[in-house]
């Protein structure tokens, strides 16, 4: 009986260690976008320690980023895209024996995309606020009176999040905002 149960355990640790030996685990690379616009985290986890090497290709295939780091079995890396091409990227990760790929989409934010318009209570002033991630950015308003009149018409400077208070007592009628990029993309608001 004791003989029957150790042959069958002897049996079974055969069949598991074949089974993982037929099945290493592969590397693995996961791409994770942040809360920040652009910015994308790479994760990376190998199977045994090596010499690896990230690459970033545009959509044309061209290297637009490469970096190898030697002696890891994993990392999670940063990678900032503001500044680059809108489009597709394909990230390679390489580890010698086994390459890894992802592919993301960075778009970029107009400043008009993130304009909002509020009407301050009790009052004739109206709060516009751009939210946008940290770049520079040149923005044009315009405002108009209730019979299409132009009122008030200038060019800021932005730099991350910004609000202004406009305050409209002698505008006949209801306002409307124009507000327009350095692209010439516009968002108008009708209050």
């Amino acid at each position: 009986m004791k003989t029957k149960f150790i042959v069958s355990a002897l049996f079974v640790a055969l069949i598991v260690g074949a089974a993982v030996a037929a099945d290493p685990v592969k590397p693995t690379v996961m791409v994770v976008n942040q809360k920040e616009s652009g910015v994308f985290k790479i994760i990376y986890k190998g199977d045994k320690v090596a010499k690896v090497t990230m690459k970033i290709y545009n959509d044309q295939g061209s290297v637009v980023f490469n970096e190898t780091v030697s002696g890891v079995d994993g990392f999670i890396r940063p990678v900032n895209f503001n500044g680059m091409a809108p489009g597709e990227y394909t990230i390679e990760v390489n580890s010698g024996k086994d390459k890894e790929t992802q592919k993301v989409k960075y778009t970029v934010e107009n400043a008009v995309s993130m304009v909002h318009l509020a009407k301050i209570a009790d009052t004739e002033k109206y709060l516009l606020a751009v939210a946008k991630s940290g770049n520079e950015e040149q923005i044009n308003v315009k405002i108009y009176d209730g019979d299409s009149n132009i009122v008030h018409n200038e060019t800021l400077v932005v730099k991350g999040d910004f609000g202004l208070v406009y305050n409209l007592k002698n505008v006949a009628g209801l306002p409307t905002f124009e507000v327009t990029d350095k692209t010439g993309n516009s968002k108008v608001i009708r209050y």
